[in-house]
């Protein structure tokens, strides 16, 4: 990144899949290994909204709004307990541009809706960036049981409790970012998936298991620069 950024993440679902881990394996650049937990790798579909996206330490109302959606699993490097991201949809053109040209981030430019009706958010993504393998995923998610920090819980803390996000740039090397946040409190959640072609376009079999899903309203978050390997 050019300047560190402060942002909120918002109405997020955690979509998880298992994959076997020579898998997961096969589809991570060099230096990167699969982080398990019950024996297999995970592959988490993370549909959400950014808040307030905007350099560190301007002012909240000078902020953007930018709903997402994320392919992500959870990777180690030096004992590390990280995330590697496999793609980002994002709504705005401007912003994708952006997070292409200069932070060196796998974005890509999708018309995405995300609405809170009834105790649901209902998301809508389809991606139209130019070039790219089509990507389209339709949901509705909420929570389902009590609250829970996510560290108290060993799976949850497993998929969230991470501070280093890997990516691939174009030119093949391997960028990472460190994030700053306090601890996640995730919900037990139900999603209905009416239509998610996203693991398909990254090459990924569709899932024979049934998702374990989690929600959260969010945190906020301040994101370093982007670093090179």
């Amino acid at each position: 990144m050019v300047v560190p950024l402060e942002m909120g993440w918002r109405h997020l679902l955690f979509e998880n899949y298992p994959v076997e881990p020579r898998v997961m394996d096969a589809h991570l650049p060099d230096g990167l290994a699969p982080d398990t937990f019950d024996g297999s790798a995970w592959l988490s579909v993370v549909p959400f909204t950014n808040v307030d996206v905007r350099p560190k330490g301007l002012p909240k109302q000078l902020g953007i709004r930018l709903p997402e959606l994320n392919l992500r699993t959870y990777v180690t490097r030096d004992g590390v307990p990280s995330v590697y991201f496999f793609s980002l949809d994002a709504q705005g053109i401007a912003s994708v541009i952006g997070a292409r040209v200069f932070q060196h981030l796998p974005y890509f430019y999708a018309r995405i809706g995300l609405e809170w009706v009834d105790g649901r958010v209902q998301f809508k993504s389809r991606r139209m960036h130019p070039g790219s393998r089509p990507a389209h995923y339709e949901a509705s998610y909420w929570p389902t049981g009590k609250p829970f920090a996510a560290p108290e819980d060993p799976f949850g803390e497993f998929l969230v409790e991470r501070y280093r996000f890997y990516t691939e740039a174009q030119d093949g090397s391997i960028r990472y970012t460190d994030v700053d946040h306090e601890p996640w409190t995730l919900y037990p959640a139900d999603a209905e998936i009416t239509t998610s072609t996203l693991l398909k376009s990254h090459g990924f079999a569709e899932p024979e298991a049934e998702p374990v899903c989690y929600y959260s309203p969010g945190l906020d978050v301040v994101a370093s620069r982007s670093n090179q390997l």
